[in-house]
Parts: C-alpha cells; structure tokens; sequence
C-alpha cells in the first residue's frame, strides 16, 4: 500500500537506503510491502523455521491448524481435530476439494509425506512433531496421528512448521530450495523475485480463505540494516518492517507506527551448572549471587528504553510455564550477593569465561563491571558473528548472555531444560527435573501445575540468570496495521491488515 504522505519530522538517520540496484520495490494500495531483517534461507519444506524466517514461507505454503497471535490453536487446512485424553492419537479431518498450484490434490497422503518428511530429515523444528511413530489415512480427507509418548507442542507445530503443506512431488529436490510450491493465498513470482534481494508473490485464485489476506500481492525485501528499513517505510517503498527499540522513538517521530510485545527471554544462561569448567558455578549460592548482581531494571530502563518485562523466570507470558506470582525472587542487591559469594567460599574471586558476542556489545561492559563488584572477574572472548550460534551450542562457554525466543512450554522445554536440549549447553541433568519434566509432558493440557513445578524448580536452583522479557518492536506506516503475536518475533502473515 503506497505511503501518500511522508513526515520529515525525525531526526536524522546516517545510512542510506541500502538496496541494490537491481532490485526494483513497487508498493502500490494492493500489495503488503515488507522489509525483512533477515534474508531467507531456503524453502525446502524440511528446513523452515519460524522467527523472522516465517515472513518467506507463510504466503506460498498452508499449515494443517493455524496460531493466533495468543497462541491459541484454530482449524485451517483441517477443519476439525480431536486429541485423545491420553494425548498419544491426534485426528484431524481436512477440507475437501483443495489443491496445490501445481494441481495435485491437498488430502491426507499429501499431509502424510509431509510430516514424514520432517520428521526424517535434520531440520531444526522436527522437534515440535517428535513421538509420532505412524500416520494412517483412512480416507483422503481422514489423518490420523499416532505418538508413542505425548508431545505437548503438537498442536502448536502442525500450526507452523510441523504442519506446513508442500507439493508432495517436491519435497526433497533441489528445486524446492528456491522454488515452492504450495497451496497457501499466495503464489511465488519466480520471474519478478530476485534471491537476496527481494521475493515477490501474487494472490493463489484457488485459495480456500481469501478473505484472510486481504492484499494482491506480497513483496519482501531482506534488509539488515535498520535505518534502511526505517527510510524505506519514510518513502513509502514498504509498508511495515521489524524495529528495535532504541529507534521507537525516532520511529514515532516519522509518524510511523509502532507495536511491541514481549517475544524473547533475555537471560544470562548459567551453563555449567555441575562446575565442570569453573567449580564456583556448581555451587548454587554462587549462581543465586549471579542473579543479584545485575541491575537489571536500570538496563532495561536506560538501554532498551522500557521495551521489556522484569522477570526472575526464564520464559516469556503468555506461557504454561510462566507463574504468575513468582516475581522480585532475585531483586537487584549486590551486597547480598557478595556474601553469598563469602558464604560459598570464593571470597578471593572467580573468573570466567564468556563470549563477546556482537550483539551484546551494549551490555558487556555493564554485565562485567557488576559482576566485577561482587568478585567475578569476566574473561571475554571473541566469537565472530557468522559462527555465533554454533560456538555458543558447543559448549565451550560456562555462561553467556543471549536472547531467546520462546515457543509454547513444551517447546521451551525441549529447547533450552530437557538434558539433550540445544541450548543446555552443558547438558545439565538431575533426577528431580527430569522427574518434573516427565509430569509436564504426561499432564492434561488444561493442568500447568507441573510446568509451574519445573520453573520454580529452575529459579530455586538459579539455572539462569533472567534479566526480562525482551520486546518486539515492529514498525508500519499508515497504511498497515498489526498484530504482534505472542509465539513470534513478527506478525504471521495472517496479522496484517490495512488501516482501517
């Protein structure tokens, strides 16, 4: 939608608009302009993630149910599901008379494959449909899942990418990658879409749900660099685009729009909980001291100007993990945390080592110079950006400090508590959470007492460290209007709509 009148009340941005040359943006009253921070990785089906990777795949491929930005499960592709009480067979019944744009028909064999696929291949989301051990199709509109344990997050996965829906023929060619084929509102422009640099798709006349999508057509254009998206909304040459919120202000200030929501926890993870590179860490007192040390509402106030929620837990509300009365456990008081230091016995002062990561350079030297008032001495070392994920899953870091996204409790769980989880990095185990873990998994979905359990489990043992509940912030001019999710850092395709 074209942007008719721009303010020129901001202050001013250094950088230019960065876009290459080649790549042409034409906006218009029918087509959703978005600028993307990241760029897409790839459309095979099997290796789609959500975050910001969602705005690629969303308009070109359907999911069997659908999340609202309260994460709150609807029908979709399946018109109806049921989940048994034990939580081990799901039965969904899909719409009849749906087809992919290559002409084959949408039924159950097709969500068969699909699923089959994910779960035989090595992407990342797997996680959200592990357990199945088999799928029956009784009819072409009858899919029937069946899990050997109960996977909490099912219902969420087959509303993102545990449910997405590919052209059967596609699925494992290379192809695919750069070309996909699906049955979503929308249609990919191969010819119009340049790769990097911006990715172009046109209404699916077929759809079954037009009247969720309001716009013609798609445009998304990766752009990095955040004054280039904020100059790009300026001009009209996109109508909505992820912020920060260090820029809200300046953003405002252009009479652009901006929405926040608390999406990622943002936390120093206590890695080596069983003092296995540094002993002191093993000691519960110390890592309580840890959690005292950081004067947390300060930061939030003066770096991140507000956009965030104080919390002592790691995880993000709304969430089954989330307990709402656990709050101010671990309040900001550093001499009470150097006597817990004294009273473990490290009062001559520990070191350790941990990652300077380019996207904490905001907060390094605060952290190390807190941590430094209570006796803990910061060792930093260099990660390079390109490697930053994989150095910091080797565990080769006793703590580190990083933001997270959240993803239901069960994904919480298998993402950063359970033993094998990505992000326990050291692999962390006792008997007593795996006991609790075990409860959650195997509790109706209407019971959040033993996920409550696991999280007051966590914060007594001061597994983390929370800082608060990182924002969101996303920016759109006055042609476009958002939702934020609760589940993701950017709306879902279906969250745009124009201004009313």
């Amino acid at each position: 939608m074209l942007k008719t009148t721009v303010a020129s009340a901001a202050l001013c941005v250094s950088a230019a608009l960065a876009l290459p040359a080649a790549a042409e943006i034409s906006n218009s009253p029918e087509t959703l302009a978005i600028g993307a921070f990241r760029d897409n990785q790839t459309f095979d089906r099997s290796m789609l993630r959500t975050s910001h990777w969602a705005t690629y795949w969303q308009p070109v491929f359907d999911t069997l149910l659908r999340v609202d930005s309260e994460g709150e499960i609807h029908p979709n592709v399946a018109e109806s599901y049921e989940l048994a009480e034990d939580g081990q067979t799901l039965t969904l019944t899909l719409r009849e008379g749906l087809t992919f744009t290559d002409g084959s028909p949408v039924d159950a064999e097709a969500a068969k494959a699909n699923i089959e696929f994910l779960l035989n291949s090595n992407g990342q989301n797997r996680w959200g449909i592990e357990g199945i051990s088999s799928i029956d199709t009784p009819s072409a509109t009858e899919l029937v899942i069946h899990l050997s344990e109960p996977n909490p997050a099912i219902l969420y996965s087959l509303g993102t990418v545990g449910g997405v829906l590919a052209a059967p023929a596609t699925l494992g060619t290379e192809e695919a990658k750069a070309i996909p084929v699906g049955s979503g509102p929308y249609i990919y422009d191969q010819d119009a879409s340049v790769q990097g640099r911006q990715y172009v798709y046109r209404r699916n006349p077929d759809y079954w749900n037009p009247e969720a999508f309001p716009f013609e057509n798609v445009s998304i254009t990766p752009m990095a660099d955040l004054s280039a998206r904020l100059n790009a909304l300026r001009s009209g040459q996109i109508d909505a685009a992820p912020g920060d919120p260090r820029a809200a202000a300046e953003a405002e200030a252009s009479r652009l729009d901006v929405s926040n929501r608390s999406i990622d926890m943002f936390s120093i993870f206590i890695a080596d909980r069983a003092g296995e590179m540094v002993p002191a860490l093993g000691d519960v007192r110390v890592r309580q001291a840890i959690n005292m040390a950081v004067d947390a509402p300060s930061i939030l106030e003066f770096v991140d100007k507000g956009f965030g929620t104080l919390s002592d837990q790691p995880n993000v509300a709304p969430n089954r993990l989330h307990v709402d009365d656990l709050k101010d456990r671990y309040p900001y008081d550093p001499d009470a945390a150097r006597a817990l230091i004294e009273e473990a016995g490290y009062g001559d002062g520990i070191t350790i080592q941990m990652p300077e990561l380019a996207s904490m350079t905001s907060y390094n030297p605060i952290l190390a110079q807190q941590l430094q008032e209570i006796g803990i001495t910061v060792e930093w070392q260099k990660v390079s950006p390109a490697t930053t994920i994989s150095d910091l899953l080797s565990g080769k870091y006793p703590m580190f400090l990083f933001r997270l996204g959240s993803e239901t409790a069960w994904g919480d769980v298998q993402k950063f508590i359970a033993p094998d989880a990505a992000w326990n990095t050291r692999k962390s185990e006792t008997e007593e959470l795996t006991a609790l873990i075990e409860a959650a998994q195997y509790a109706p979905l209407d019971d959040d007492a033993p996920f409550h359990a696991i999280t007051e489990y966590l914060v007594d043992n001061a597994w983390f460290a929370p800082w608060y509940s990182y924002d969101s912030v996303y920016m759109t001019n006055g042609d476009v209007e958002v939702t934020m999710p609760s589940l993701n850092v950017v709306p879902w395709l279906w969250d745009y709509r124009p201004q009313q």
